[in-house]
């Protein structure tokens, strides 16, 4: 047993059916995995069963550390005592093998659980899918279509690389301790997208700059970026700046980037 540490944000998932449920998302033409924050191993016993797989484990907790290695033998040489908001993903899975594309996969730790989806967005040439276990208000914010009031700023970022589903919700009462709110585990796929068609730091500059002021409409919120940029440029996209950030797609964003920053 693991005491679990509010600091970490650690609610250990109780149910076989969810862990079982979750694992069977994966896609197995993606054998190398790393499982964030296993905790007391209830997924962990499911990837190391899969024969198609070649799991790994991150874990920050000495305590759950050593209750893996203690439960599950077979996890040595496979869990990596480490942050992952600070490890160096360059040296996984190991110095000598680095460099192939891995699935990222946990019941993440909902008090860093956006930290976790930046890095995604920072090593998507990694990581084509990740699956993961969010509180319901996050997943639904990351997951959420245009003119919906939970999309924002990462629900932009994210749908640029990858295609979001939500896939289905969890009770408080399959975790011990119990969170307060319900949960969700949705899942990333890598979409076709090398590079945007616009400045990368320009387009990220404008979706948070949209979103910072997001009952304001773009041409007013976006007002500091539009100053230097010809009168005609801004008239033809005139429909665009009428409108509120969560009214606009990807597309959208890019169209306005590719004007303010040329």
């Amino acid at each position: 047993m693991v005491t679990p540490k509010k600091r970490l944000g650690q609610h250990f998932l109780r149910d076989e059916n969810i862990a079982r449920k979750i694992v069977g998302y994966l896609n197995p033409g993606i054998p190398l995995v790393l499982e964030i924050g296993p905790g007391m191993g209830i997924l962990s016993k499911y990837l190391l069963e899969n024969q198609e797989l070649d799991p790994y484990f991150m874990e920050i907790d000495p305590e759950a550390s050593r209750f893996l290695a203690e439960t599950y033998p077979q996890i040595s040489g496979r869990l990596i005592e480490a942050d992952f908001l600070t490890y160096n993903l360059n040296n996984f899975p190991t110095s000598v093998i680095t460099g192939k594309p891995f699935t990222l996969i946990g019941n993440f730790p909902y008090n860093i659980s956006t930290q976790i989806l930046f890095r995604v967005l920072d090593n998507r040439e990694r990581i084509p899918e990740a699956i993961g276990m969010f509180q319901k208000e996050v997943a639904e914010r990351i997951a959420s279509p245009p003119g919906n009031k939970t999309y924002g700023i990462l629900s932009v970022l994210l749908k640029a690389y990858y295609d979001i589903d939500y896939l289905f919700t969890v009770n408080e009462s399959v975790f011990y301790p119990p969170p307060r709110v319900k949960s969700a585990v949705i899942r990333l796929r890598r979409n076709k997208t090398e590079k945007l068609d616009c400045d990368d730091e320009g387009f990220i500059r404008v979706v948070k700059m949209a979103f910072n002021q997001r009952r304001k409409t773009l041409r007013n919120s976006l007002r500091a970026l539009t100053s230097q940029v010809n009168a005609s440029e801004l008239d033809a996209l005139s429909d665009l700046f009428a409108r509120r950030p969560e009214q606009l797609g990807v597309d959208g964003f890019i169209t306005l980037t590719r004007v303010l920053f040329p």
